[in-house]
Formats: C-alpha cells, sequence, structure tokens
C-alpha cells in the first residue's frame, strides 16, 4: 500500500470532494467542517455560564464510568473526550487479527452515561499516527448528521461537539465519514453507545422506581475477514490494504465473526462479569449494524427495553429479546443462584461457532426451592 503522503488521506481536501488513487477508489462524499459551512441559519449561543461542568473519565467496557442514577440538581455540562486509535485487533484463539477502528481503543468504544437535559461537549482527537478521517455521529442527537456532519477530521487534528441530550435511553454513536466508509468504519470497530437517564431515574411503566448494582456494557461486532485459496483468514499489513478484500467479504452480509466486546471470549473466564446473588444488574447491548437476540441462558429479563427507550414501559419477564441493528437496548436482571450464567446471542450458530457468548459468574447460596437435582445420573431402572 502507499505510505501516508502518497495516499494523502491526512488533508483536508478529502472533504472537497478530490478523488483518491489507490485502494479507497471512489471519493467520500463531502462532509460539511462546520455549522456555517453546511449551511446552518444558527440562532444565539445558549448561555450555558452557569451551568456546572463535569468531567468524565471514560473506562474501557465492559466497564461504565462511575454516575448517579437520579440526577442530583440541574442539567450540566458534561465533558467527554474521545481519542481514535487505529490499531491490530486479534479477534479469535487462532490469531485472526483485523486493523481495527476504535474510539478510546477499544470495541466498542465506551459507554457515556448523562441524564436527560445535561448537555454532552465531546472532544475527538484524532492523533497524527493515524492514517484516516474519522468522525461522530450520535443516535441521541439532534442535527448535522447526528454530529456527523460537524466533527469529520484528519490525522493530527481535533474537534470538540456539544448537544443537548433530550430522549431518555440508550444509543449508538459510530463513525460516519461517507459513502462505504461507513460501514467498514463500523464493522471495523468503530462504535459505541450513549446513555440517556431519566432525571429521575429508571423506573417500570407504571411509576415504580428500579435501581441497579452494577451495571455492564456490551457491545455486539460483526467481523468479515477474508480468507486465503487455502480457507484461512488473511493478514494485511495496513486496513487499507484489507479494504477491498474486506469490502467484497461485507456484500455477503454473512460475518466471519460475530462477538462481543471485540473478540471470542473477551467476557469469558477470567473475563467472565461478576456479580452476587441478589444484586441487580443493568445490561446495556449495542449493535451497530445486525439485528441480534441476547438471551441470558439460566435467567430472564426482569424489565427490558428493547430498543432502550426509557419513555416506553419495558417489557417483563422476557426469555430472549430482539435488539434491531444500529439500536441499544437494556435489560435489568436480579440474580437469584449463583453460578455461572452464559450470556448469548441466541442464534445460537453465532454465539457458539462465530463467538457472541458472555459469561456472568455469581457468587452466593443455591436456593433448592428454585431448582434442585432430584436424582443424579444412575443406571435405568
Amino acid at each position: 500500500m502507499e505510505d501516508h503522503d502518497d495516499i494523502n488521506l491526512g488533508r483536508r481536501n478529502l472533504m472537497a470532494g478530490v478523488a483518491l488513487a489507490g485502494v479507497f477508489g471512489t471519493v467520500l462524499a463531502s462532509v460539511p467542517a462546520s455549522a456555517e459551512d453546511a449551511g446552518v441559519v444558527t440562532g444565539p449561543a445558549p448561555d450555558l455560564s452557569t451551568l456546572p461542568r463535569v468531567k468524565v473519565d471514560l473506562v474501557a467496557p465492559p466497564g461504565v464510568h462511575a454516575h448517579d442514577q437520579i440526577a442530583v440538581g440541574g442539567p450540566k455540562v458534561v465533558e467527554f473526550t474521545l481519542t481514535i486509535e487505529e490499531k491490530p485487533l486479534v479477534i479469535d484463539d487462532l490469531g485472526t487479527t483485523v486493523h481495527a477502528m476504535t474510539f478510546n481503543g477499544s470495541v466498542p468504544g465506551p459507554l457515556m452515561v448523562v441524564h436527560e437535559g445535561d448537555y454532552v461537549e465531546l472532544t475527538l482527537i484524532n492523533p497524527d499516527t493515524n492514517m484516516l478521517q474519522h468522525n461522530i455521529d450520535f443516535h441521541s442527537a439532534t442535527g448535522a448528521l447526528g454530529g456527523g456532519g460537524l466533527t469529520l477530521v484528519n490525522p493530527g487534528e481535533q474537534v470538540k461537539l456539544r448537544f443537548k441530550a433530550t430522549r431518555p435511553g440508550t444509543f449508538v454513536y459510530h463513525c460516519a465519514p461517507g459513502g462505504p466508509m461507513i460501514p467498514w468504519h463500523v464493522v471495523s470497530g468503530m462504535n459505541g453507545a450513549i446513555m440517556v437517564l431519566p432525571r429521575d431515574g429508571l423506573n417500570d411503566g407504571h411509576g415504580k422506581p428500579l435501581h441497579y448494582d452494577r451495571i455492564f456494557y456490551i457491545g455486539e461486532q460483526d467481523f468479515y475477514i477474508p480468507k486465503d485459496a487455502d480457507g484461512n483468514f488473511k493478514t494485511y499489513e495496513s486496513a487499507g490494504d484489507a479494504y477491498s478484500d474486506m469490502l467484497e467479504v461485507m456484500k455477503t452480509l454473512t460475518p466471519t465473526h460475530e462477538v462481543f466486546n471485540g473478540a471470542a471470549g473477551a467476557l469469558t473466564g477470567e473475563n467472565a462479569m461478576t456479580a452476587n446473588v441478589g444484586e441487580t444488574i443493568l445490561v446495556v447491548h449495542s449493535q451497530a449494524n445486525r439485528d441480534t437476540r441476547p438471551h441470558l441462558i439460566g435467567g430472564h429479563g426482569d424489565y427490558v427495553w428493547n430498543t432502550g427507550k426509557f419513555r416506553n414501559a419495558p417489557e417483563v419477564d422476557l426469555e430472549t429479546w430482539h435488539i434491531p441493528g444500529g439500536a441499544a437496548g437494556a435489560m435489568l436482571y436480579t440474580f437469584l443462584q449463583p453460578g455461572i450464567y452464559a450470556y448469548v446471542n441466541h442464534n445460537l450458530i453465532e454465539a457458539v461457532e462465530l463467538g457472541a457468548t458472555a459469561h456472568f459468574k455469581v457468587e452466593g447460596e443455591w436456593n433448592d426451592d428454585l431448582m434442585t437435582q432430584v436424582q443424579a445420573p444412575s443406571p435405568i431402572a
């Protein structure tokens, strides 16, 4: 592949629609660099000087940064920083490697949590060590392609976006730099989620408050890795070298890997999520590209927001739920028994063969009233 200067990926002329040579073929769609460039007629800027500012240190999934479940005080300006990192990522125990595009180095990017009425102020950084342009589209935001139209940054640039969180729920964010770059960046790992909590916290749709003791974020990722003539997954020197072959696999709409948090086994074994009997967990589950069917083996969805929108009453007692592609859902469950719980995409082929399985390791005392082995395996009488 050409070097950085030859393919000229770090230049503002990409936004003006100059054709690219080499692996990138057709030019990216022109994306405005500012509200003025987009032809937006702006009103007076809101006076936020009286609002408190909170700077959040994001954490890698499945962890979630500290936050209040019920808002304290009035609206705030909540400051986040995402640094884009392009890096090789091993996605299975065979050593299969993808040139991932990430927010803050993880797949998915971190979960951000604010409350309805807060202002999200994001600094997006694209270091000069990267090769590609990137931006961010918040499904929770209003206008300018979810912010994508105001955040396109070349390597060596940063941009700051602010939007008001007007709709409570869980929402996907992802990179969307235009044309075929959009799905390529998304299925290369460049997606995450934001949760906008109601100011008075979650409820069951009938006024009963709901609380969680622990929260976990699971991002389901479909990868499309080309194979060689012998059926082995191919490795490339760079993302650009893989682009043409990967696009052909993407067009089949059949992923080679379907994983949680970036790799098969990323949330199993020593990396299993942990809880105790009697604790209530909230699981936020996103899939930026494909529909999915989460299922907790040995448990249930006590309260489930399939599409993650908290103004809608949750469904209750679900065995399996459906999260449409391009959305994030949420599930609340109280563990009643100890043991290992498998959390899967209940397309079991994708769970078992392609990697979409996670584990919860739950400590506590067993309840024979809920389940017991009446007779151990023995010869047939």
